[in-house]
Order: C-alpha cells, then sequence, then structure tokens
C-alpha cells in the first residue's frame, strides 16, 4: 500500500478532520506507538492501516475504501 492510499482511506473512514489526529494519537498497541510514528519508523501503510481499523472497530467490507473508477 502507498502512503497516498492510506491517507485517503484514513479520511474516507474518520473524515478529513479526524483522520489525522487519529494517526497523530492514537497509540497502536501491536507497533507499540501512533501511526505516525510507525510510519516515520518505516512501518508498511498497511500494517498501519489494520492496525487502526482494528483498534477502531472498522468493518472488514469498509477496510479496502470505496471503488474508484479507472483513469482513462
Amino acid at each position: 500500500m502507498r502512503r497516498s492510499e492510506f491517507t485517503r482511506l484514513v479520511a474516507e473512514e474518520f473524515g478529513p478532520a479526524r483522520g489525522p489526529v487519529i494517526v497523530d494519537t492514537l497509540n497502536l498497541p501491536g507497533l507499540d506507538c501512533t501511526g505516525a510514528e510507525a510510519l516515520a519508523k518505516g512501518v508498511d501503510p498497511r500494517d498501519v492501516w489494520r492496525a487502526i481499523c482494528d483498534l477502531q472497530d472498522v468493518p472488514e467490507e469498509r477496510r479496502l475504501g470505496r471503488d474508484i473508477p479507472p483513469k482513462g
């Protein structure tokens, strides 16, 4: 997962204002740091996203985000 996809998923699920707050402040027990700290350490954004989803009880059907039509 690219960082841009991670950012999109966070904004879609939690909103453009609340999403960054969650990434910056929510301590992720499995990673023993916040999402922002994990990303700065080089943790795969997919792993950070999964940890946030698990902690926030995001249903499986919403973890992939909305469908985006292909370009072109």
